[in-house]
């Protein structure tokens, strides 16, 4: 007995979340990854700006100090040329200039945190830096600050002009830009989370009906069916398990016909020779011998019963049929030799193809034989049987015709049906013709009767077939 390994409803997660929850976590890692590089260039990007706009500022202050005023004369004090500097210069709202003379700082341009002049830290600071000019990032009250200092000589004393760039709040605009990103990527990983759910639904709902329509499937029942729409792996595997089911329900079906066949047709025999050995006389020896020859008759008839219900029961397998390119003028020559040896009758060729095509001839040849056995039963030594053959672009014809007594117009629909017989024939199974209707079918083809009583019997098998490629 087969232990399940399957763990409990309530342990398991349904493959619909796991894939929501995957292409959920998958999203959200690009997203994160997107955010973290682009605040990451744009951290790098802010810096390089503020390093380009104090360059250009120390620039503009040199240019300034060896140009002079606006009549070309050069400034008559430090103070002079820093408060020009102050003048030429509008700040933004992130940077601060002052002018630092007399150890102090003196003068300052409108801008973001003007009280940073006013700190004693920073005011000694910058007595610091302008010994030799410096650039430095140092922590303030106001958040970090990015201060160049730019030493001026002249009459008057030294002097430099400050310039300071509020790092703090450049970087709280880009924070707050990232936060704005983190709203809008979290949203749209809610959108992608209920997206993902919904396809997942869809995508698997062909999985669901294959495990409804499984858990429907009985052995009495194979006629269940999943509808398949689409045209991807899921409906592929859709599409295979139908035609699973068609197979199974193939082999239930011959299974359970091969199972009433036997049973019905094996019992009469069976009840046969039961009844005889009940009543033989052992003293007789007459008697024993017409019943031992009566048994074996019977047995003989079981064994060809057996033998062709597990024919038929073949006849639907994949294996059934082996196709091999076949010389339809061969065939056609041999099978009219087999024919005649069966008994002395007028055997003719009504007319013969040439040509090669793919079929499996000991197939071909079983069913022709069984047309002929068939009409040599119906038939008398001065009647006629004629076999045909004719080849075109798609099909194979083959045909057996007599001139016997032909078949009853109420039995032409249900002649190759399984145990009927015509005339009231007791020779044979009456599983000849069912014989000839499976090997046909196993071909993709079909057979017909045309015929009235008194006028004999035509059989054709209808072969769908190609032309093999090259001929032998």
């Amino acid at each position: 007995m087969t232990r399940s390994t399957r763990r409990p409803w309530s342990m398991t997660v349904p493959v619909r979340f796991r894939i929501t929850f995957a292409v959920v976590l998958l999203t959200g890692l690009a997203l994160s990854g997107a955010g973290i590089a682009v605040y990451t260039l744009q951290a790098h990007r802010l810096n390089d700006n503020v390093a380009a706009a104090i360059s250009q500022e120390v620039a503009e202050f040199e240019r300034l100090t060896k140009r002079g005023d606006d009549s070309g004369t050069r400034y008559s004090s430090t103070q002079a040329l820093l408060t020009a500097e102050l003048r030429s210069n509008v700040p933004n709202e992130d940077e601060l200039i002052l002018a630092f003379w007399d150890g102090a700082i003196q003068r300052r341009l409108p801008g973001g945190h003007k009280e940073l002049a006013n700190d004693p830290d920073f005011e000694r600071l910058v007595a610091e830096m302008a010994a030799d000019g410096d650039i430095r990032e140092v922590e303030t009250r106001f958040g970090d600050v990015r201060v160049a200092v730019k030493p001026v000589q002249g009459p008057g004393g030294p002097g430099a002009a400050v310039f300071a760039y509020f790092m703090g709040d450049i970087r709280a605009d880009l924070a707050s830009q990232m936060r704005t990103y983190a709203a809008v990527a979290g949203l749209a990983l809610l959108a992608v989370a209920v997206g993902a759910y919904l396809v997942a639904g869809r995508l698997l709902r062909p999985v669901r009906d294959l495990r409804d329509t499984a858990g429907e499937i009985t052995h009495s029942d194979l006629t269940q069916r999943i509808t398949a729409t689409g045209n991807d792996d899921l409906t592929d595997l859709t599409l295979t398990f139908n035609a699973m089911l068609d197979r199974l329900e193939s082999a239930f079906a011959t299974q359970r016909q091969f199972l009433d066949d036997a049973g019905h047709e094996l019992k009469t025999p069976i009840t046969i020779v039961r009844g005889h050995l009940e009543l033989m006389k052992e003293s007789d020896a007459a008697e024993v011998a017409a019943t031992r020859e009566l048994v074996l008759d019977e047995l003989d008839r079981m064994a060809r019963l057996v033998e062709e219900l597990t024919l038929l029961a073949k006849s639907r397998r994949p294996d059934f049929l082996r196709r091999t390119d076949t010389d339809v003028g061969v065939l056609t020559g041999t099978l009219i030799n087999k024919m005649r040896g069966l008994t002395a009758r007028q055997w003719l060729v009504d007319e013969h193809a040439e040509g090669v095509v793919r079929v499996d001839p000991q197939r071909i040849t079983q069913a022709a034989l069984q047309l002929a056995s068939n009409a040599v039963r119906h038939t008398d030594d001065e009647d006629a049987i004629a076999l045909g053959t004719r080849l075109d672009e798609h099909r194979l014809l083959l045909w057996v015709r007599d001139t016997g007594t032909g078949v009853a117009t109420d039995l032409n629909g249900d002649i190759f049906e399984r145990f009927t017989q015509d005339n009231g024939a007791s020779q044979g199974s009456g599983l000849g013709l069912a014989i000839v209707r499976a090997i046909v079918e196993a071909h993709s083809g079909n057979v017909c009767v045309d015929s009235a009583p008194g006028r004999g019997a035509t059989f054709t098998m209808t072969i769908p077939t190609e032309r093999a490629a090259t001929p032998w």
